[in-house]
């Protein structure tokens, strides 16, 4: 008896109270931790990429290729922390993606690259400002497309409202329109105007900038204080640039720019476009930031779109075109349903084989794993998500197994006639080997998913870090939790329920040690006489297996197809194609999917 009184386990069943408040800890923490935590979709990374956009109207991909593809790959190529660069020349833009090395301070290299792209000169003349972006997963939660059978204006006006009306809810803080195009103020300044007043194009073009400014003028210290001064002649509307004085007449009296041209509110002139159903419509993206979740975002949208949709004008509706918290919610329920069932199912397997409260200790190792990983997941920066909860499926199945060796080695020992105790502390410190080290190699399998390199590495890190730590929980509970309760069970006094449940049980137990003894045994022992043959059938389905496999019945692919919720058609249009013929064929009814509210 000498050797059950040494060691932690030993120590942790003698002393119950700790093992109480470790689980209490594990169980609560775990709860008060679920509540905190981060609830995303997809888990927050940067895409280690910078992306490097110039647009060049009217150019074909040959000219944006030669005039500005080759001149930013020339800037860039030798800076430090470029991995890779990747182009693509458009029919009127040019995009350059540099890939950057895993350790690099992104920051600091996406600073360089723009530095590099400043100092380029030979762009085109035609050529916009080049955009440089450090590329980072946004997390969006929602895209809903309000559309309408309006013109341009109406459309942009009644989602700019929408847009306002959504972030007044406090639940919704970021919004990005989408398919619209940016305002413009037109000038048209006619020839014979500009002849009349002696003036030239540029001419109207540098009084229009000179009057349209607005920046800091320094400061005057007086007695009182500081007074700032600011020039602040910001003009965004064509009413406020029609009053813009270009010329001084020779009476003295001033020359408007709308005396000389005429001057309207537009958008800008691009060939993008965007319809639903064939109709004009524009996209409003949702995303979640801070402590928002994606289902309380799409909750509150939803319900503030019941009561916007009430001063929408005739002939305007809207959408909810994708919701990604559905699939986060799907994920979740799948989860918790699985972990039901998980716990009935070692509940009834194991209270038919053993006794009902052992089989009560033992399933609470689900619960208790599960929330004492949930405790450290804010330590390892592991947020609630997809990926996240996926890696929590795959522990639902292992988990509990070390607890059930444990559980029953000691349940085995208390057959023999040991007493509470020693049955608990014998039986737990006869599997703690295998079980430390069965939990070890399951962590060696999955940790290899944490050194993935590159964009999959940033997602599939979360799954080692997840089931590693639920594992190694487990392993707590079933070593020193478990013991400690499964020694202070009562055998004595039990209610009539239970000892009707526990006959109830002994009888299958009878019933299944007449199989194993009448039928398992004498099987298994002809077997053991039979080796070799038993042997060589096992070798042959082995090879067998093998030859069906590598005869190619059997195809091998990266991830497996599955239906998708929605149909994607692409039209390729040759280079200089008429703008009538991509909107005839991205706007014509019945080509695009309709979605319901």
């Amino acid at each position: 008896m000498s050797d059950t009184r040494q060691g932690f386990i030993a120590w942790m069943v003698n002393n119950r109270v700790t093992p109480n408040l470790l689980m209490l800890v594990l169980l609560f923490g775990g709860v008060f931790m679920a509540s905190q935590i981060k609830q995303e979709v997809f888990p927050e990374f940067s895409e280690d990429t910078v992306t490097i956009s110039v647009p060049y109207s009217g150019a074909s991909p040959e000219e944006v290729e030669n005039g500005i593809i080759l001149a930013v790959e020339e800037a860039i190529r030798g800076l430090e922390g470029v991995k890779e660069i990747r182009a693509t020349a458009s029919e009127g833009s040019g995009t350059v993606i540099a890939e950057l090395l895993e350790d690099t301070d992104q920051q600091k290299t996406s600073q360089d690259i723009k530095q590099e792209i400043d100092r380029i000169t030979t762009f085109p003349d035609d050529a916009e400002e080049p955009e440089v972006t450090l590329d980072v997963a946004r997390r969006e939660v929602l895209t809903l497309q309000v559309y309408g059978d309006v013109d341009e204006w109406a459309l942009r006006e009644t989602v700019e409202h929408v847009r306002d009306q959504l972030l007044q809810n406090p639940s919704v803080t970021q919004i990005e329109l989408r398919g619209s195009r940016d305002f413009e103020v037109i000038i048209e300044v006619a020839q014979e105007s500009l002849r009349a007043y002696g003036l030239t194009i540029q001419d109207v073009a540098d009084k229009i900038r000179s009057s349209a400014i607005e920046i800091p003028g320094g400061k005057i210290e007086t007695t009182s204080g500081e007074i700032m001064l600011r020039v602040d002649e910001r003009r965004d509307w064509a009413t406020e640039f029609r009053r813009i004085p270009v010329v001084t007449s020779d009476g003295g009296g001033l020359v408007y720019l709308e005396d000389i041209a005429t001057v309207t509110d537009g958008f800008e002139d691009t060939d993008n476009a965007a319809t639903y159903n064939g109709l004009r419509a524009i996209g409003i993206g949702v995303y979640r930031v801070g402590d928002q979740t994606p289902i309380g975002v799409s909750n509150a949208v939803q319900d503030a779109m019941i009561e916007i949709e009430q001063d929408l004008a005739p002939g305007i509706d809207w959408v909810i075109q994708r919701d990604q918290s559905e699939v986060y919610a799907q994920r979740l329920n799948l989860l918790t349903r699985n972990a039901v069932i998980g716990l009935a199912l070692v509940m009834l397997i194991l209270g038919l084989f053993l006794e009902i409260k052992l089989a009560f200790w033992v399933t609470m190792g689900i619960p208790i794993s599960f929330l004492g990983g949930l405790l450290f997941m804010p330590a390892l920066g592991v947020t609630i998500n997809m990926i996240s909860m996926f890696a929590f499926i795959i522990a639902l199945g292992i988990v509990v197994d070390d607890a059930i060796v444990a559980g029953e080695n000691i349940y085995e020992y208390r057959q023999r006639g040991m007493d509470l105790r020693t049955a608990a502390i014998k039986g737990a410190q006869d599997v703690a080997i295998p079980i430390t080290f069965a939990i070890l190699t399951n962590v060696v399998a999955f940790m290899p998913l944490y050194f993935v390199p590159g964009f999959m590495g940033k997602i599939w890190r979360v799954i080692p870090l997840v089931v590693c730590t639920v594992f190694l929980v487990s392993l707590a509970e079933a070593l020193f939790i478990l013991p400690s309760h499964l020694s202070h069970m009562s055998n004595d006094d039990r209610k009539p329920m239970l000892r009707w449940i526990h006959a109830r049980q002994q009888a299958f137990s009878r019933l299944v040690s007449r199989f194993i003894e009448g039928v398992f045994g004498p099987t298994l022992r002809g077997m053991m006489a039979y080796r070799y043959l038993v042997m060589a059938i096992g070798f042959s389905i082995v090879i067998g297996a093998g030859a069906y496999v590598a005869s190619g019945r059997i195809g091998f692919i990266l991830m497996p197809k599955t239906e998708s919720d929605s149909a994607v058609v692409t039209a390729t249009l040759p280079y200089g194609s008429p703008h009538d013929k991509h909107a005839t064929c991205a706007g014509h009814p019945g080509r695009r999917g309709q979605s319901g509210r």
